[in-house]
């Protein structure tokens, strides 16, 4: 059995709500108070924590004019860019990580960051973070992962493009650490992700195979992707925010807005509340309306020992009179009393 997760003061498990974590990335467009403004927003909507992403130009790429250095895919949101100067671009100055994760701390929520090398782990270290989050382009860097995972701090490991074996791999690695404070998130690594291409089927699968908490890296459009994977048992729901798509920004075009996080805490606890257990029968809330069912009533007015027939005997509202399922056997009886029009038909009647 494996160690409940916690991160803060979280406890992370299908007994309670998912855990929403609003991803910043480079949603700033480089304004410490634009980042501030998102950390505001996003305590506003709900959110459990913000993520940041702890790397430089320098530490993710090489400042080189070669073809390989360049997107190119024709369908990336960033075709054309070096890869040194998307991130350039995108990076979170380290200095700003400390004032920013002071104002999360003043608004109670959770602040935790993506390392993307070494000396962002260290970093992160200093800032005592309570947890790390491994991004899918480094799930693979096994380096990576065992300096994290030594920190024994909770890790979220986001597991697209892996394969079964390479995250396998993975998870081992942690667990050689003795670090069994791991939770692994479903992601398709592309941006945006479309519906069909999202696979949310692969979350309960991954909770069997690993036994740790699963949830979603949700890159798709909209809400309903993260609202269905609660359904399928996401104990963790991750979207990129901003404060308006129209401002623009490295990953804005994907990313929610202020009210659209809001609905996304909203109907995420709804879909979990939904869940409930396994049940049959009325609920003690249910009880009430038991008198709306259908059930046996006299039409008219009617002698005793009189023989009933289709004319005298309906199936109607309200429920008081014998249930339905005795409307035939009832036909043909004889009253012992004289029943009024409206009367509700009892076995003492017959």
């Amino acid at each position: 059995m494996k160690p409940k997760l916690t991160i803060g003061d979280r406890e992370i498990s299908r007994q309670s709500p998912p855990f929403i974590i609003a991803e910043m990335s480079g949603n700033h467009n480089q304004s410490l108070e634009r980042a501030m403004k998102i950390v505001e927003e996003a305590a506003l909507a709900g959110v459990d924590a913000i993520k940041l992403q702890t790397y430089t130009a320098e530490t993710m790429t090489l400042d080189v004019d070669r073809e390989d250095f360049f997107i190119k895919e024709e369908n990336s949101l960033w075709k054309g860019n070096s890869l040194y100067n998307l991130y350039k671009q995108a990076y979170t100055p380290w200095e700003w990580h400390e004032p920013i994760f002071e104002r999360c701390k003043e608004l109670g929520l959770i602040a935790f960051s993506s390392p993307f090398d070494h000396t962002a782990v260290d970093f992160l270290e200093e800032l005592d973070v309570p947890a790390f989050k491994i991004a899918s382009f480094e799930n693979s860097d096994l380096p990576l992962i065992r300096k994290v995972a030594s920190t024994g701090k909770p890790m979220i490991i986001s597991t697209g493009m892996a394969s079964l074996s390479e995250l396998d791999e993975t998870v081992r690695e942690v667990e050689k650490s003795g670090n069994h404070q791991l939770a692994l998130l479903k992601c398709t690594s592309t941006y945006p992700a479309s519906p069909e291409n999202t696979n949310l089927a692969t979350i309960p699968h991954m909770r069997d195979l690993f036994g740790y908490e699963v949830g979603l890296s949700d890159h798709t459009m909209g809400v309903g992707a993260a609202v269905a994977s609660t359904v399928l048992g996401a104990t963790i729901i991750e979207k990129h925010f901003t404060l308006s798509r129209a401002e623009g920004g490295v990953d804005s075009a994907f990313s929610l807005e202020p009210k659209e996080l809001k609905q996304l805490v909203e109907e995420t606890k709804r879909a979990w509340l939904a869940l409930g257990e396994v049940t049959y029968g009325p609920l003690n809330e249910e009880k009430s309306s038991m008198r709306f069912r259908r059930s046996l009533y006299v039409t008219q007015d009617l002698r005793a020992g009189h023989e009933l027939t289709e004319e005298d005997v309906r199936i109607i509202r309200p429920g008081y009179g014998l249930s339905p399922k005795y409307y035939d056997l009832v036909l043909g009886k004889k009253i012992t009393k004289d029943l009024a029009k409206g009367t509700p038909l009892s076995w003492d009647f017959i």
